[in-house]
């Protein structure tokens, strides 16, 4: 009976190389997402060492229950007409005529009773642990877009242009720096007339 010859051996030196080649492959072909967080001032740990004095009527004061359910200044809202009730309250400009605080270019009620100026002006936002996430960020693009809504009133006021088309185009790496600069003076001024103060209290459990 003839002998069985001993199998060829496969040469595996090489898978080595060909994982290794496939790894790099990857990790340069593969776009990693990243988050994009949400630019908010949240309260701070300890109390400031010079006690702030905020009027009351210069909160507005926003709270979501674990039902989605919204309160903007203790009023039972549909989330479609929050973004109107921030504007009115930040375009209030109820600072009597020649005070500090005066506001020349809102276009509010000037309510006595309701916001001085824009720069006074925080919207307080508080929501339940069980507040569902898809509310939470529906409430959040509202209360921006109000905001943006009231600087692209201005921007075209001022500049003939919308304040989110030249933040888009300053923030873009590509523009030229010659065009960033001068829009860099336009952002800031359209910032300071509605500085966004969306403050995010402490979150709430419900029992």
């Amino acid at each position: 009976m003839p002998k069985r010859g001993t199998p060829p051996e496969v040469n595996a030196g090489s898978m080595a190389d060909i994982a290794f080649l496939l790894l790099i492959f990857f990790l340069v072909t593969t776009t990693i997402e990243t988050d994009a967080g949400l630019d908010r001032m949240l309260p701070p740990i300890e109390p400031p060492d010079v006690d702030v004095i905020i009027k009351q009527k210069n909160i507005f004061q926003v709270n979501i229950n674990r039902d989605g359910q919204l309160l903007a200044d203790d009023e039972l809202t549909n989330i479609k007409d929050l973004r109107a009730k921030a504007i009115a309250f930040l375009d209030n400009g109820g600072a009597p005529s020649g005070s500090a605080d005066y506001c020349s270019y809102c276009k509010g009620t000037r309510d006595a009773s309701s916001s001085d100026s824009p720069a006074k002006a925080i919207i307080s936002l508080k929501n339940d642990r069980e507040t569902k996430y898809g509310t939470y960020i529906t409430v959040q693009n509202e209360l921006v877009g109000a905001y943006n809504e009231l600087r692209n009133r201005e921007a075209q006021r001022l500049y003939k242009r919308n304040f989110t088309d030249m933040e888009a185009e300053f923030l873009n790496p590509e523009t030229p720096d010659n065009v960033r600069d001068e829009l860099k003076e336009k952002v800031k001024n359209i910032q300071e007339l509605f500085p966004q103060k969306l403050s995010e209290a402490e979150t709430s459990t419900t029992n």
